[in-house]
């Protein structure tokens, strides 16, 4: 089922009185796809860049954001030095980046629309390998609102699936790691998970109906 499809689905019934609750990632999970993918690949389009190229040089110093260490505006200027950005259009400025960087979000409507319909009595949480100013984004969008003291890699120091990351998690839903299950579309960050004491629930967007049978019978054994 494709993310269209899966808006017309029938919606699953998520049941009141549960003592279980639930943990999300962001990106793969509330995005279609991977923002890295979509911003590198908007950014060699706008600029004429080769996108292999300007994707070697991201992905070799995107964790530095990931943790903290380097603040966007630092991220950008190594990446332009080293891309030719700042050569193939030296208009094209950091705030230009910023806000194509922002700009490659594709919201994966179905989830939201899932974390729209949960019972308040769920506590719902967030731990994502992030970045600066992604993150402050994301603390402003309305639906987060819902979200119980959402944890960022690049606030705590560390990502996913170090075992620090998930054990900041479980002090920020505040319920023990065995009550809370945790979404991810990387298996990886699910076994980490499940190590943590987590119920990892893997997901693909092109099979939301699916996952949200299987996050509703979770839920309901509680």
């Amino acid at each position: 089922m494709d993310s269209q499809a899966a808006q017309t689905a029938p919606q699953t019934a998520f049941l009141q009185g549960t003592a279980r609750h639930v943990a999300f990632d962001w990106g793969g999970v509330f995005t279609v796809g991977t923002f890295d993918g979509r911003s590198t690949a908007r950014l060699a389009e706008r600029l004429g860049l080769d996108v292999a190229a300007v994707r070697e040089s991201y992905f070799r110093h995107v964790r530095h954001l990931e943790v903290g260490a380097w603040s966007l505006a630092h991220f950008w200027a190594v990446l332009a030095g080293e891309t030719g950005a700042a050569r193939a259009d030296p208009a094209f400025g950091y705030a230009d980046f910023e806000a194509l960087y922002l700009g490659s979000v594709l919201n994966n409507e179905p989830m939201y629309a899932l974390l729209s319909r949960l019972p308040q009595t769920v506590r719902v949480g967030l731990l994502s390998n992030n970045y600066p100013v992604v993150s402050d984004h994301l603390r402003g969008v309305a639906a987060f609102a819902r979200l119980h003291n959402p944890v960022f890699s690049n606030e705590i120091g560390v990502k996913k699936p170090d075992p620090a990351s998930f054990a900041a998690l479980e002090a920020a839903m505040g319920v023990p790691a065995h009550q809370v299950a945790f979404v991810d579309d990387v298996q990886e960050n699910i076994v980490a998970a499940e190590q943590a004491g987590f119920r990892g629930l893997l997901y693909d967007h092109t099979r939301h109906e699916d996952f949200e049978w299987r996050l509703s019978a979770w839920l309901s054994q509680g």
